[in-house]
């Protein structure tokens, strides 16, 4: 049974400009006959400031520019809505933080949030870190960053699913992650490639994942021969064609970033997880992904804890 996306939230940059997610997401919504909200976050500080001076004009200033901001953006809304799409738009008055975010999603529970995403330089990084690498661990919702529009309707989408877990090598966030990309496939008509990583091991119950390289080599052999298997039964599983099955090794982030460049691929689809609230591999994997993009990302996150 195919997943169903029934409420998508574009997170609008606070300038009134048409940006790569306002397509993706309207491309989305459509192809898969989801609801779309939009929504903006704008401040502006000087009109703050003023407040303090003079409280009710700064509330007539604030409110005058809010209304051009909600006129704009639901002109961009108008059209949509007269081929048949559900779109709804909100402007609010406030910082597009993190706290901000995370409120709106909370009380909205989209299916997917969708965004631009923004590079940040390493040097900056080092000393603030950036809304969207909080989103990938915070964000409750499957989480897609927007790097380009290029394709508003993916053609091509790869599911970069990890079987280092040799405990949990088909189950949970595996069959999330081709859950929600053979979902998008299907429903935009997109070809869907998928690509494990191998050459990794998650041992015991350490959070620290290893090159199989480094093992004895029976135990490298069978976690290999174990991750190629239970790669063949996810495929089959999701009626992967052959051509479209990609098995490699390296650095799973080097090699995901490489791969999705190289064969133009619109969107990775990978997963992440922080238990705990530790950086284990697979988070990192993805943040390290993020720096440098080849593609939109798609972030799946696993199911809620049930302790």
């Amino acid at each position: 049974m195919m997943l169903k996306l029934k409420r998508i939230l574009l997170i609008a940059p606070g300038e009134m400009t048409l940006t790569p997610a306002f397509e993706r997401a309207y491309a989305l919504a459509r192809a898969t006959g989801a609801f779309l909200h939009i929504v903006a976050f704008d401040y502006v500080p000087a009109l703050a400031v003023a407040g303090l001076l003079d409280h009710d004009a700064m509330a007539r200033a604030r409110e005058g520019y809010l209304q051009v901001h909600r006129h704009w953006l639901e002109q961009q809304a108008r059209f949509h809505r007269c081929v048949g799409m559900q779109v709804t738009t909100e402007v609010v008055w406030a910082r597009s933080n993190l706290t901000h975010v995370l409120e709106y999603v909370n009380d909205f529970h989209p299916d997917m949030v969708i965004k631009d995403t923004h590079y940040v330089p390493a040097l900056d990084r080092a000393f603030h870190r950036p809304l969207d690498w909080h989103l990938l661990r915070e964000c409750p919702a499957h989480l897609h960053l927007v790097t380009s529009a290029a394709h508003p309707q993916p053609l091509k989408i790869l599911a970069a699913i990890d079987l280092s877990h040799l405990e949990e090598l088909t189950q949970g966030l595996n069959d999330r992650i081709l859950d929600l990309a053979s979902t998008l496939a299907a429903s935009c008509g997109a070809a869907l490639h998928v690509l494990n990583v191998s050459r990794w091991s998650v041992l015991n119950d350490t959070l620290m994942s290893v090159p199989t390289g480094s093992l004895d080599n029976s135990l490298r052999d069978a976690i290999e021969d174990a991750q190629q298997e239970a790669f063949e039964v996810l495929a089959e599983r999701y009626c992967i064609k052959m051509t479209c099955r990609h098995s490699l090794t390296g650095t799973p982030h080097k090699v995901i970033g490489l791969f999705a460049r190289q064969n133009a691929f619109d969107i990775v689809v990978m997963g992440t997880i922080y238990p705990h609230g530790s950086d284990w591999f697979i988070g990192s994997t993805a943040e390290s992904v993020l720096n440098r993009a080849p593609c939109s990302l798609m972030i799946v996150k696993p199911l809620p804890s049930s302790d």
